[in-house]
């Protein structure tokens, strides 16, 4: 196994931590304005369930053009469709910023959860234009490792600045964010799809690119996988106001209770995963992924049948499951997105839809039902897992090769980048 040399070792890096920063503008727009949502009820005299309602309004337009912005990228070039996306959804960030009422911040999330996703299936792509094997993964789980900070930064600047300068200044802030991450791409984002390995937006071939991905069993396993995996995640996340400010009686400034351990334990299972890239083999890391995280639900599980909510224990099982979860997500996305070596775009949009839907079911209906206490989120959260486990577990029992997609019509050149 070849030794990468420093130069290239550092220009990893660099396309990680790059790469990283665009996957982390949509989650970071998900979780800063957590601790405001009460404030925002207040001040435009809307109930708790229309402010959650936000959340929603950005996760189905993100679900719906996650499908897209891989093809697109497909067809025009990775870096030309990341710069465009990236400027509308600070376009978006603005209006949300400047929004009048909760009609109008409505709108203005489900723009931003229209451009948000860009960055995530995008990168995906790039890092397997550009790498193969072990070393794939190992850049996939560097931006893991940089990406992880986002939820844990997130929720408490974002208390923050809810504290000094009121709601709005959390939208202003990841204005100017996404103005730093489109400035660094427009100067040093290279373009990793060739004219000539461009795909065709030939709507007949498009329609029957989806239906042959979404309907080969090896890759919707993986997916429903990677899905139900995050989503336990999610769980938490989107019940944050209710977990940390009712169950545990934490402030507005106190998220990092949460998010500090959501932090630590991605760090941790992101390294680890890198750590063991080319020296076990993708299916064996999420195999102890899969492991970590089992551990993790049944103490949750219990601590909560046993003793009330309190700190640190109630958290000290997340740390582990997410941990877990870290470990196995580069593997199980490398194994989906190799199945379709030619369509790797298009494969990481409908990871993405996949994987989104499952968050805007966790958002919309999953999380209302299991927040009122912390033992029901611990069994929600062991319910959703229970399905991951199953999903990858058919995995291993069906053959994994995908259909043949057909030749689409050869993509006009597109110059420039």
């Amino acid at each position: 196994m070849d030794t990468p040399s420093p130069r290239t070792a550092s220009s990893h890096r660099g396309l990680a931590v790059m790469l990283a920063a665009l996957s982390a503008v949509g989650p970071f727009a998900i979780d800063a304005y957590l601790p405001s949502m009460k404030e925002i009820g207040e001040r435009f005299a809307a109930s708790a369930v229309t402010v959650q309602q936000t959340l929603t309004a950005y996760m189905l337009p993100f679900a719906i053009m996650t499908l897209w912005h891989g093809a697109i990228s497909d067809a025009l070039g990775r870096r030309r469709v990341t710069l465009v996306m990236v400027a509308l959804f600070l376009l978006a960030s603005a209006g949300c910023a400047l929004a009048w009422s909760i009609e109008s911040l409505l709108f203005f999330r489900a723009m931003q959860g229209m451009t948000a996703g860009a960055g995530m299936v995008i990168g995906r792509a790039i890092v397997r234009d550009v790498l193969d094997g072990h070393e794939a993964q190992r850049l996939m789980s560097q931006i893991s490792l940089v990406f992880a900070i986002a939820p844990a930064v997130a929720p408490v600047l974002g208390g923050w600045l809810h504290v000094w300068f009121g709601w709005r200044s959390v939208f202003a802030f990841l204005v100017l964010f996404t103005a730093a991450v489109w400035t660094v791409c427009w100067r040093s984002l290279p373009e990793t799809l060739p004219v000539e390995r461009r795909q065709s937006l030939h709507p007949g071939y498009l329609l029957g690119a989806y239906w042959q991905v979404l309907r080969t069993a090896p890759f919707v396993a993986l997916v429903v996988s990677v899905t139900c995996n995050f989503s336990a995640v999610f769980l938490y996340i989107v019940s944050a106001p209710a977990f940390l400010m009712d169950h545990l009686h934490v402030s507005e400034t106190g998220f990092l209770w949460l998010f500090g351990p959501v932090t630590a334990g991605l760090v941790a299972g992101a390294w680890t995963s890198g750590r063991v890239a080319g020296r076990i083999t993708p299916v064996r890391t999420v195999g102890w992924g899969y492991g970590v995280m089992v551990a993790a639900v049944i103490a949750n599980v219990a601590y909560h049948l046993l003793e009330p909510p309190a700190l640190p224990w109630s958290i000290v099982p997340l740390f582990f499951y997410f941990g877990g979860s870290a470990l196995a997500m580069p593997s199980l996305t490398i194994l989906a997105l190799d199945l379709f070596p030619t369509q790797r775009g298009l494969a990481s949009s409908c990871q993405s839809f996949v994987q989104t839907m499952g968050n805007v079911i966790a958002t919309a209906l999953v999380a209302p039902l299991v927040w009122g206490s912390a033992l029901t989120l611990a069994v929600g959260q062991a319910v959703v897992l229970a399905l991951g486990l199953a999903a990858f577990a058919l995995y291993r029992r069906i053959p994994s090769r995908a259909p043949a997609i057909a030749t689409p019509p050869r993509a006009a050149p597109h110059n420039g980048t």
